[in-house]
């Protein structure tokens, strides 16, 4: 009777804990699926803005750059912000920049236009992502953190999904220019529900005491002193997060901003056909990023450690990345989604993990920070791959050497952060 009796008190003590930070988690989600709505709007745009100003493929590119450009440097003041600020008056700010800059577009007429605009775009978009990292550390420990990492990264593919759904039923029906004003509404209510729900975990007026102690049965022991920005470049394990970023990140900008092109070139696919298509592969990038959130409690269940789990998951996104080697090569639209698919819910499964190894690797009180110096190091390189991508189809017209470097390069990372920071060993600062 002692064990079942046990068992019963175990339950009981799961029931007690309490789900506030899963609520925590959600507005996070939200943010996330609005931060992608309103990046996503060019890219499905693109076949349009080029018969209604004369948008090149180049022009394309270097509108894109000037997103990333802004973003990678955003990163760096986003990531201090929120450290600086908080999470709950940080993402206010930083979901307001980004929205007011969102709706601009409507008002951009030429490529440069659109490049101001973008540029202002990725100055606040920048800081989603440490705003929400940050906000994990403080809200999870370090059992959940990639569950809750791969649930609200998951929102970035609802709203690439939500993006093909709505944008092209208002741009025929209202004009590309209400496209762009359209999720202003959206980031509105949701800055108003973030002010006043959000609060540190031993400030919130329903957390229980239960679920603070869990909370912090092993985040108190991170927090760790305040670090200095630059000493944060000293360390091995911030270059290998920042390498990692660097050279996968450019492969999410390629499928959220080029897919639409893609399809409409390779299958002929107008404004009102393009929708399906990329629904199923956004659809299938948050069953990846779940899943890769997921997967490491898996691998713990048959007697990995923390860091082996995570590496084994990674190692597994990275062989399934593979295959989209052959997207530019196939005939059938159905086999290039199929193919797509698979490699978008591979690198969003991969990202769900890379981003945790910051929260394993550092202290709470520098994951901000290194998120945002490891987001400019991905930033830099989609600028760099966003350039190049424009020239080559410029001139070649074809995907082949860009799905042949998507496939390949998140091997090539998985062994840079092994080989930087082996072991995903803990940062050691002194106070």
């Amino acid at each position: 009777m002692q064990p079942l009796a046990a068992e019963q008190g175990a339950k009981k003590q799961r029931v007690r804990i309490g789900r506030v930070r899963w609520q925590i988690c959600a507005m996070l989600f939200v943010a996330t699926s609005i931060n992608y709505m309103d990046r996503q709007v060019i890219g499905l745009l693109k076949p349009t803005l080029e018969h209604s100003i004369g948008l090149t493929e180049a022009d394309f590119g270097y509108i894109i750059a000037a997103f990333q450009f802004a973003y990678a440097f955003g990163l760096l003041a986003a990531g201090r912000l929120v450290d600086a600020l908080g999470s709950r008056v940080g993402y206010t700010l930083i979901m307001g920049t980004w929205s007011i800059a969102a709706m601009a577009h409507a008002l951009a007429s030429s490529a440069f236009g659109f490049g101001v605009a973008r540029f202002f775009l990725g100055l606040g978009e920048a800081g989603n992502f440490p705003a929400a990292i940050k906000t994990v550390a403080d809200w999870f420990p370090q059992s959940e953190r990639s569950l809750a990492t791969g649930i609200f990264n998951s929102g970035a593919n609802v709203g690439a999904i939500i993006a093909p759904a709505l944008i092209p039923w208002i741009t025929l029906r209202f004009g590309w220019r209400a496209a762009f004003l359209a999720t202003g509404l959206f980031s509105a209510v949701w800055i108003v529900w973030w002010y006043r729900n959000y609060r540190k975990p031993a400030e919130h007026p329903t957390l229980t005491g239960e679920e603070l102690r869990h909370i912090y049965q092993q985040s108190a022991a991170q927090m760790g002193p305040k670090i200095p920005w630059l000493k944060l470049l000293t360390y091995r394990q911030t270059w290998a997060f920042a390498a990692a970023k660097f050279m996968t990140d450019p492969i999410w900008w390629f499928y959220l901003f080029w897919l639409p092109s893609f399809f409409d070139a390779r299958f002929h696919l107008g404004l009102t056909h393009l929708g399906l298509p990329l629904i199923l592969v956004y659809n299938f990038s948050a069953v990846g990023s779940i899943g890769g959130g997921w997967l490491p409690a898996l691998f713990r269940r048959f007697g990995m450690d923390a860091v082996g789990a995570r590496m084994a998951t990674m190692t597994l996104c990275a062989v399934l990345a593979l295959p989209i080697f052959y997207a530019s090569r196939v005939h059938s639209e159905w086999a290039a989604i199929a193919l797509l698919s698979l490699a978008a819910a591979a690198h969003q499964g991969w990202s769900a993990n890379l981003f945790t190894t910051a929260s394993d690797m550092f202290p709470s009180t520098a994951v901000g920070a290194v998120v945002g110096i490891g987001g400019m190091a991905g930033s830099l390189g989609g600028v760099l791959f966003s350039v190049g991508a424009g020239r080559l189809l410029q001139v070649t017209h074809s995907y082949s050497v860009l799905f042949g470097i998507s496939a390949s390069v998140y091997l090539l990372a998985l062994l840079v952060l092994r080989l930087v920071a082996p072991g995903l060993r803990k940062a050691e600062f002194h106070a």
